[in-house]
């Protein structure tokens, strides 16, 4: 039995706030379970200097945690003037697993800055920030599209995140901060809507796995991310 009550199979509540926010170009808020993301898509006219004048764009990321997003709080990582290994390796995570499914030729000489604010981590923090990265991202991407500044959709499909792992001997879904500081060993999927997979980071904590455990694992993913498409395409009205 998962601490949860859920299926091995079964995912959190999930849910997309669509336009949480007036400012940005495209934001969701969204959750899974009991963990909350902030996603804001802003646009910005010109790309980073090694791209000036390549004829294409760039999507990137940025990640953070509120001080009292966890159970104690943290200090601000401003506060600590640089940023831990950890955020530095989350946010080139998202970015790398958004700019799988552009096409950056397509976006012109624009950058899309995607910025994901954690204001509640109950495990997968990652995963919820690209699942909901990519509706933040579409819509902003809508919005150039209805000013008719993109003659063509540069976003080629579907990308979302989820983690799988080992808990009591057992292949278990969308892990939860209980499961995931038990389990042992765990990992997280980046696959697109086309089947492809983007990233797979699967570590031991104390129990390996075989070849069969890591394609169960991934059969789980699989089943996950299909919700989240799901959740993604009603979020972003499609």
């Amino acid at each position: 039995m998962r601490p949860s009550g859920r299926a091995v199979d079964q995912m959190r509540e999930l849910k997309f706030e669509s336009g949480f926010t007036i400012h940005a170009e495209g934001s969701c808020l969204v959750s899974f379970g009991n963990t909350r993301v902030l996603c804001t898509a802003s646009v910005e006219e010109k790309v980073p200097p090694f791209l000036r004048g390549k004829g294409q764009g760039w999507v990137t990321a940025e990640y953070g945690m509120l001080p009292r997003a966890t159970h104690t709080r943290g200090n601000r990582e401003a506060a600590k003037g640089k940023q831990s290994g950890r955020t530095q390796e989350i946010q080139r995570l998202i970015g790398r697993s958004l700019r799988a499914v552009m096409d950056l030729k397509a976006l012109g000489e624009r950058q899309v800055i995607v910025d994901c604010d954690v204001i509640q981590a109950d495990g997968g923090t990652r995963t919820a920030s690209i699942s909901g990265g990519w509706v933040a991202l579409r819509l902003a991407v809508d919005k150039l599209m209805q000013a008719k500044s993109l003659t063509a959709d540069p976003i080629r499909t579907q990308v979302a995140a989820v983690s799988c792992g080992i808990h009591q001997g057992n292949a278990v879904l969308d892990l939860d901060y209980d499961e995931d500081s038990t389990a042992g060993s765990d990992g997280n999927f980046v696959l697109t809507a086309d089947g492809a997979i983007v990233e797979a980071q699967l570590t031991a904590e104390g129990e390996t796995f075989d070849e069969e455990g890591l394609l169960r694992l991934l059969r789980l993913a699989r089943i996950g991310c299909g919700d989240i498409f799901q959740a993604q395409l009603r979020a972003t009205g499609r």
